[in-house]
């Protein structure tokens, strides 16, 4: 049985917003603070982490992970890769490279974000990475089957994954029929939901309830969710039974 927490479900500013008066920056409720899009995955004593964005120091502490056996990355937006320097500590005390698994243009730009820890001759304390190229098509991480889903994020392709009977799926506005044919039969959708009005790169709510509605889950979390969407508890009590919001470290089991 696999373990998914949720480390973040923020959009790229997260909530607050730095500088917002509106109701959810201000709100008092942990439900309404949201840290960028992470989520961890366990099974059987492996540990993999889809994206490591500016909060990723924050989220490990706060769910006391101490060791991870693999990021896989949706894209290389700086929400989703700009805390991958934090990987030293586990570099450290478990005697290991981190093992990244990205499609190529990911690759390159995380080769330019964090060119100190590709050089010829590292500075000594350097992140130590193992890259592993990704293409879509099923690949193995740490034990798991992950099938990628290419979904666009306005004209960007970025990846979702597919695990068993459970798929994450982030910052993304259309999934081609093909794709969406890979999403058929799930437990669990997890899919983005940036708020009420029309965005150029990220499903609103009405959108991704429309794609749930087609896809058919059992169940399904919404996440990347800005301040723009109302409180937690407001929007939650307007969802059907088998949709919710997800919420900064809010766990279950698939």
């Amino acid at each position: 049985m696999m373990k998914i927490t949720f480390l973040g479900t923020g959009t790229s500013q997260g909530v607050p917003v730095i500088g917002c008066n509106c109701a959810v920056c201000q709100s008092e409720n942990p439900k309404d603070k949201r840290l960028r899009c992470s989520i961890a995955i366990e099974e059987n004593g492996k540990r993999i982490i889809i994206d490591s964005g500016p909060d990723f120091r924050q989220q490990l502490l706060r769910e006391n992970i101490t060791d991870v056996d693999a990021i896989i990355y949706t894209h290389e937006h700086k929400d989703h890769v700009a805390g991958l320097d934090d990987v030293r500590p586990i570099n450290h005390f478990h005697k290991k490279d981190m093992e990244i698994y990205a499609e190529a243009r990911v690759i390159e730009a995380l080769k330019r974000e964090f060119q100190y820890a590709f050089t010829a001759n590292k500075y000594p304390g350097v992140p130590q990475l193992n890259l592993h190229e990704i293409e879509n098509k099923p690949f193995q991480v740490s034990g798991f089957e992950v099938l990628p889903v290419r979904v666009m994020h306005h004209k960007l392709p970025v990846y979702g994954f597919r695990i068993g009977n459970f798929a994450y799926i982030t910052d993304a506005n259309y999934i081609a029929p093909e794709e969406m044919d890979k999403l058929k039969n799930l437990d669990v959708l997890v899919l983005n939901a940036l708020r009420y009005q029309e965005h150029i790169s990220h499903y609103t709510l009405d959108e991704a309830i429309e794609v749930i509605n087609v896809l058919k889950p059992t169940r399904a979390f919404l996440t990347h969710i800005s301040h723009w969407l109302d409180l937690h508890e407001v929007v939650n009590k307007t969802l059907p039974p088998h949709i919710s919001l997800a919420f900064d470290g809010f766990s279950f089991n698939v």
